[in-house]
């Protein structure tokens, strides 16, 4: 009988030893996206105010353009193929032609968050109004 307990206790400490470097910090590394695209996904979120400390949030939408062009975005194929015109470029993002706006002063904020081609992004951007943000990135923030 103490042979037997002696073996279990050995077999426990050896298992322990072999597994142990399996468990732990091991795990507790982020994981390394698998797959042969870096992963593209947002949350564009737009209110009314001057800046996205002070705005709640009217709407949100999501768009994921890797693998394929998805999300609630409502135009998210060509939101998505914007993007990648100008590389994840926001700002890159220009007014349309011949878009004519008034001068009223209601500002509408625009919030970006999430992962562009395996990189963090986080952009806000503030409009004069809705006629000034709609002409930008025609597709991008058109929701």
């Amino acid at each position: 009988m103490r042979n037997t307990a002696r073996w279990a206790a050995t077999l426990g400490l050896t298992a322990t030893a072999v597994c142990g470097p399996l468990t732990g910090a091991a795990l507790a590394e982020p994981a390394v996206a698998s797959g042969l695209y870096a992963p593209s996904a947002l949350v564009l979120t737009l209110g009314h105010g001057d800046s996205a400390a002070t705005v709640t949030p009217e709407r949100a939408v999501t768009l994921t353009c890797a693998p394929t062009s998805s999300g609630t975005h409502p135009a998210a194929t060509v939101a998505c193929a914007e993007l990648r015109a100008v590389q994840g470029d926001f700002d890159a993002l220009g007014a349309r032609s011949g878009a004519l706006c008034t001068r009223e002063y209601n500002p509408v904020v625009v919030t970006v968050d999430g992962v562009w081609r395996g990189k963090r992004v986080s952009y806000e951007r503030t409009f004069a109004n809705e006629c000034v943000k709609s002409s930008y990135g025609t597709s991008v923030f058109a929701f």
